[in-house]
């Protein structure tokens, strides 16, 4: 074998290992990223599960507006029936899948807020209890948001970045959307008490 014909082949196994390393690489991140995200969905899973629970226990307990219940059911439905699939989260799916659940947050606060009026309801032990897990569950949707962003963020760095972005590009890797916040919630909300009644 002659001298060229070595370079030649370790030339050619330096862009293999390389090739390989810089591929397995993008995948590990790419998988790291829709781990995150079905823990965002588990998150909103388990908040959906909750909510179901409450608006029972609310339903139960009070005399309750029927018009904010439905709203929380309504919202419910659709923040459940909105889907993402992991492999497509591009920003259009990504902000429809967030409109629904801000749908169902602002029902949801809507619901916490009427139930102001009803001592008997913030009383009742099962209802504390729910409203409990659900503002625990809220901190790790938020939590898993942040992960899920983190996750991004580095895969995203990794197929734009160069040399890997000639393989990103070689091998169909594309950036992921992140999760975004809604629209107006930098402001902070007003919040009125009344104590007339």
């Amino acid at each position: 074998m002659s001298k060229k014909s070595i370079i030649i082949i370790v030339v050619l196994a330096i862009i293999a290992i390389f090739t390989y390393t810089k591929y397995n690489g993008m995948v590990g991140l790419s998988e790291d990223a829709k781990t995150a995200w079905s823990n965002v969905e588990s998150e909103y899973q388990r908040r959906s599960d909750l909510i179901k629970n409450l608006v029972n226990t609310v339903k139960g307990a009070a005399d309750f507006e029927k018009s904010t219940l439905e709203a929380v059911i309504n919202a419910r439905a659709k923040a459940t029936s909105t889907q993402i699939n992991v492999d497509d989260l591009t920003p259009e799916n990504m902000t429809k899948f967030q409109q629904a659940q801000d749908g169902l947050s602002g029902a949801l606060s809507r619901l916490l807020v009427t139930v102001e009026r009803y001592p008997d309801l913030k009383a009742n032990q099962n209802f504390l209890k729910l409203q409990d897990e659900l503002a625990s569950t809220e901190n790790s949707v938020r939590t898993s948001r942040n992960r899920f962003n983190k996750a991004v963020n580095d895969f995203n760095k990794s197929v734009k970045t160069f040399p890997n972005n000639l393989f990103a590009g070689m091998f169909g890797f594309k950036d992921m959307a992140r999760f975004k916040a809604a629209a107006g919630s930098e402001n902070a909300p007003d919040v009125e008490f009344d104590f007339s009644n």
